[in-house]
């Protein structure tokens, strides 16, 4: 896990920070939000380095994300006839991330301490 962790922290977080701090153009604002979201994530990915169960929610998130931008955009684009070359590029690192974080995610942890817990959910207090 630490390793991929520290994987996406250094191959995004020097890209996103970048373009934040010394952007080539000004951002437009979805643009904005993209590179202020990735920065803000690959930060936190550094800190899965040193306490990889504790930010566990952050490999959860990169496994769904990118798995709904395959299957949401990258898919219709692709029926479409539209893929550019930076959606294809980003498709494979999807695919990679994907692999990745489902090998290196602690499912058995995952089911007792997430699914589990709120499947228990009690709306009662005893």
């Amino acid at each position: 896990m630490r390793g991929l962790y520290l994987l996406t922290f250094i191959g995004l977080a020097f890209q996103a920070w970048e373009t934040i701090l010394f952007p080539s153009e000004t951002l437009d604002y979805i643009t904005g939000v993209a590179f202020s979201f990735w920065a803000a994530y690959a930060t936190l990915m550094g800190l899965g380095i040193r306490y990889p169960i504790k930010m566990l929610p952050l490999l959860l998130l990169q496994l769904f994300y990118k798995a709904t931008w395959a299957l949401g955009v990258y898919f219709p684009m692709k029926a479409a006839s539209q893929v550019t070359p930076e959606a294809e590029s980003f498709f494979w690192i999807c695919v990679v991330a994907v692999i990745l974080d489902a090998i290196v995610i602690p499912w058995p942890y995952v089911f007792k301490n997430y699914i589990k817990n709120f499947l228990n959910l009690k709306i009662h207090p005893e």
